[in-house]
């Protein structure tokens, strides 16, 4: 099912974060519907760097390309500022939607670019992004892939300039609105109750960022559509893989930590080994 027949039910969809085929794999096992591919997390994970704009759109499209022969799930994926102008972000429409991508979320922040829960963002003129908007709408192959437009103004020109920029950014041409990190709930209700009628809304929830963790169903109730947890997985397996090392370190062994980990057939059987090499043998006769 694509996102946008997703968007026509009732109840939210819950994207978590993935930045490769086994985190993407894990969701879909797990239940989930749709997937966000954020460059927070391919930064975090492939670079070893902060979300600080570090992350190319050639590393995205190809981690995009691996996610796609992994799960046939909608995706989001992070398309920062387009990576430039609207030419830019015209050919990252191009590039991310050939490599699967369901919906493409662009910011209004200057390149480079930096996480939105991080201080001393800049951000282009309004009618900037409203033509890169517009430019991405005509790049697009198929109207059933998004465009995702967010917004940073919050933290930079303040609320009432965010909801100005969300009103500019859905005339533009916006299928979903991100007003990025509200700072308390009463900005999360103000955001659903200006557009929620009109436009299905995406939360954003960071662990430690500005906005307040609130639950799906609540933020059901209050209007969302959509909300995704980027860079969750990320700070799980990282404390996780942390503490496997310093264990290893320790112990010269990974005797004491095997309660917390898969041994080698426990991780097979997750990832589907058995059932590759069996139908693999279905194409060159050994299974005859």
């Amino acid at each position: 099912m694509s996102l946008g027949k997703h968007l026509q039910n009732k109840e939210i969809v819950v994207a978590p974060g993935v930045y490769d085929g086994l985190t993407a794999s894990l969701a879909e096992a797990a239940g989930f519907e749709a997937l966000y591919l954020s460059g927070a997390a391919v930064a975090y994970t492939r670079l070893g760097r902060p979300d600080i704009g570090l992350t190319t759109a050639s590393e995205m499209a190809d981690t995009m390309t691996l996610i796609a022969d992994r799960t046939a799930l909608p995706v989001i994926i992070d398309a920062d500022t387009g990576f430039g102008n609207a030419l830019n972000a015209q050919r990252t429409m191009r590039l991310y939607e050939r490599a699967g991508a369901s919906a493409l979320q662009m910011e209004d922040q200057t390149y480079p670019k930096r996480c939105g829960h991080l201080a001393d963002k800049s951000l282009i003129p309004a009618s900037e992004m409203v033509g890169k908007i517009a430019a991405m709408a005509d790049a697009r192959a198929s109207d059933e892939t998004l465009i995702i437009a967010r917004t940073d103004a919050i933290a930079v020109e303040g609320f009432a300039a965010a909801e100005d920029r969300a009103e500019a950014y859905l005339e533009a041409g916006a299928d979903v609105l991100f007003i990025e990190a509200p700072q308390n709930r009463a900005q999360l209700e103000q955001v659903a109750a200006r557009f929620a009628t009109r436009v299905p809304l995406l939360a954003n929830m960071v662990e430690g960022g500005a906005t307040p963790i609130t639950g799906a169903d609540d933020l059901e109730k209050l209007g969302f559509s959509i909300v995704i947890f980027p860079g969750g997985i990320v700070r799980a397996l990282a404390r996780t893989a942390l503490d496997y090392y310093q264990s290893l370190a320790t112990n010269g062994s990974n005797k004491p930590f095997a309660d917390r980990m898969f041994d080698f057939g426990g991780l097979n059987g997750v990832i589907g080994t058995d059932e590759m090499l069996k139908n693999g043998a279905r194409y060159d006769g050994s299974d005859s």
